[in-house]
């Protein structure tokens, strides 16, 4: 069924644009118009955006918010919070997990991500066992998109071991593992239910070289890999190859246009440029990495390198389109105490740069034609409140600052996701079943 949507103002490849009718179909946009007429009946707005990629998501972790923010009796880190993760999956079940990431991806569709890269990784059931249907936790993951209305890439995840060097998995990382036999089976699976498919070998911790080599042909869609995320990892790294883990990505492992490494937190200046020149995306996800304390990814130094980066929101503890480019930027005014550094012209908005990039670095990602509002790509528009107080007076590129610096999630009327219309005033249209079900979720959890 072909239907159309009218904007008053919208950001088109091209640049702003008034009184802008977009047709889609089939949830892909078939023609857009500028310069025309609403029509009666119309569905109108006042002010739109492409919707957001997000290009990083372990969906089940939105659950253990708040969950790992107490001190403990030794210094606490990224290792300590893994602990609480791995103690959190002990009780996890099919229901729940589904349950979990429809509340997830809600909370993306409100506030401004359209799609998102599925890192998934949960595989088993709680003794290590698989499921009958080994693609059950991912299928329940594409159930939970296709409710809530989010597009979705699903990164299957490889996991065989515990570091560097093919060490046996520990027992809190049994549900995560397969050999490359059974984890073809998963790919097999979700490519048969005509889902749009990566693979994720989930570090090199996790997958040897010769496990790569074998993971990597069963899909010519995206490659994620963790890289770089911890110094620890860095250091195990080198003690394990004589090589930095970013750096041994870009020397054996074919690198391009095809793969993301997510956070990619420590680099040195020569792996800054390398990645830049490798056309692959750095997918940063900046509140997690500050939750985490990871450390700051060189985004200055990388963006004058001419890389490509996006967005994630990672273990969704604080899911925010706007919120992720904010902390992006905040980040590098902390780290080299300037202003406005990830903008890169004179005059130019940094509220816009950040959104242009990740909205391109994203759809790269995902593998999808995503981040614009053009034909062929999806029907994927963020409406942004104009009515507002804080957006008196505000247009186009000052609009977008406004959103991404002061207003947020606030920001946000309505979302378009694959031309149906799924955020109202804010508001998801099925967020009381989908709080219903969570909150059961949690209930059970949660003892």
């Amino acid at each position: 069924m072909r239907t159309s949507l009218f904007l008053d103002r919208a950001l088109l490849p091209h640049g702003w644009a008034s009184d802008v009718r977009i047709t889609h179909e089939n949830g892909l946009i078939t023609t857009v118009e500028t310069g025309a007429a609403p029509a009666t009946g119309e569905t109108r707005e006042a002010f739109g955006i492409p919707g957001m990629p997000n290009l990083h998501s372990h969906a089940f972790q939105r659950a253990m918010a708040g969950l790992a923010e107490r001190r403990g009796p030794a210094a606490d880190s990224f290792w300590t919070w893994r602990e609480v993760m791995y103690r959190f999956l002990e009780r996890l079940g099919p229901d729940q997990v589904e349950a979990i990431a429809a509340y997830a991806f809600a909370d993306m569709l409100e506030a401004g991500f359209t799609a998102v890269a599925e890192f998934h990784y949960l595989h088993h059931s709680p003794d290590g066992s698989p499921y009958a249907d080994v693609a059950e936790l991912a299928r329940r993951h594409l159930k939970a998109a296709a409710d809530t209305g989010i597009g979705i890439t699903l990164l299957p995840v490889f996991y065989a071991h515990a570091t560097f060097g093919g060490e046996p998995p520990t027992p809190g990382q049994r549900r995560f593992i397969n050999d490359p036999a059974r984890f073809a089976r998963i790919v097999e699976a979700l490519q048969s239910d005509g889902a749009t498919v990566g693979v994720a070998p989930h570090s090199l911790r996790a997958a040897t070289p010769d496990e790569l080599k074998a993971i990597l042909p069963l899909t010519d869609g995206p490659v994620h890999i963790h890289a770089a995320e911890q110094v620890k990892e860095v250091e195990d790294c080198l003690a394990w190859s004589g090589q930095r883990p970013v750096e041994w990505l870009l020397d054996h492992a074919g690198v391009d246009q095809r793969w993301c490494l997510i956070h990619a937190t420590h680099l040195t200046p020569a792996e800054t440029r390398d990645l830049a020149a490798s056309g692959a995306v750095a997918g940063l996800c900046p509140i997690t990495e500050a939750n985490l304390g990871d450390g700051i990814f060189p985004a200055a130094a990388y963006l004058e390198a001419g890389g490509r980066f996006g967005v994630g929101t990672d273990s969704n503890i604080a899911i925010d389109a706007a919120g992720e480019l904010r902390q992006l930027e905040y980040a590098q005014r902390l780290s080299l105490r300037g202003r406005n550094l990830l903008s890169q012209t004179e005059g130019q908005s940094t509220g816009r740069a950040l959104l242009d990039g990740a909205l391109k670095g994203g759809a790269r990602a995902l593998g999808q034609r995503l981040g614009a509002l053009a034909v062929g790509h999806r029907a994927d528009v963020v409406c942004l409140d104009m009515a507002h107080p804080d957006m008196t007076g505000r247009g186009d590129d000052l609009a977008v600052d406004t959103w991404v610096f002061a207003l947020g999630r606030a920001a946000i009327a309505s979302v378009y996701s694959g031309g149906r219309r799924v955020v109202e005033n804010g508001r998801h249209l099925g967020r009381s079943d989908i709080d219903r079900r969570y909150g059961a979720a949690l209930r059970e959890l949660i003892a």
